[in-house]
């Protein structure tokens, strides 16, 4: 509601309305700890739906879209257009236009994405798995250079209305791997960036070929929002609070 009313129809929440979720089924990142890795399996029907087609699912009860996966970096123009002719249905009516993904797009289709989100208020979610190379590389299979090369490219627009942020950051908390220095060092990052960009720190979960790892504990957690806000970050947020455990 902090959008209302030019990007949302309450000053809370929207009861109600609905958001259009859009998932792609395809990832430039090969992630060990993937919570949606079934879309590799394939064991789906397969659909294939044009951007008119997609942006046709739009209603007057339909606020947002958010496109995600996977990644949508794989199919990025598809999103791209599907958002422009979903803004241009809704007339005027508020649609927030938003992406969660872990950044590795070409700078100048999120330069794209930007301005679609800036727009209509949306905002971009980038998950920056781990700072260290190294650790990313053994987690992803990938460099985080483009992620925190986009991240950088994000800020300088974001910092021009931090109200409605446009850039939102998120880091799993996979046990042994992203521990308190990899949290010290991301918020750091962010926080002589912009220290208003919120950073959301999320429960891991074992699954995928990383399932033999113990769900992130209450006091890695807390420990890591603790040094994020120490860091100068403003708003720091632990997600999946249900998953918190009190192993390790």
């Amino acid at each position: 509601g902090c959008g209302y009313p030019e990007y949302s129809v309450s000053s809370g929440a929207e009861y109600g309305y609905k958001n259009l979720a859009v998932f792609y089924h395809a990832c430039s990142f090969n992630c060990l700890f993937c919570q949606n890795f079934h879309f590799k399996e394939q064991t789906f029907r397969h659909i294939s739906i044009d951007a008119e087609t997609l942006s046709d699912a739009i209603d007057e009860y339909t606020t947002c879209i958010c496109f995600f996966g996977g990644d949508p970096t794989c199919q990025i123009l598809h999103s791209i257009e599907s958002a422009r002719l979903a803004i241009k249905k809704a007339k005027g009516r508020p649609l927030r236009i938003c992406w969660e993904t872990n950044g590795s797009v070409n700078k100048r289709y999120l330069i794209r994405m930007a301005e679609l989100a800036y727009e209509s208020g949306g905002c971009i979610k980038i998950d920056l798995k781990a700072w260290n190379e190294s650790v990313h590389m053994a987690l992803c299979g990938v460099s985080n250079k483009r992620t925190i090369e986009n991240i950088i490219l994000l800020s300088e627009i974001h910092r021009k209305r931090r109200e409605i942020p446009l850039l939102i950051v998120s880091t799993l908390l996979v046990p042994g791997y992203v521990d308190e220095e990899e949290i010290r060092k991301i918020s750091e990052f962010l926080a002589s960036l912009d220290p208003h960009i919120p950073y959301s720190l999320l429960a891991f979960y074992p699954c995928f070929v990383l399932n033999d790892l113990p769900t992130t504990s209450k006091r890695h957690a807390m420990k890591a929002k603790e040094i994020a806000q120490k860091a100068g970050i403003k708003k720091v947020h632990i997600g999946n609070l249900h998953l918190l455990s009190e192993e390790y």
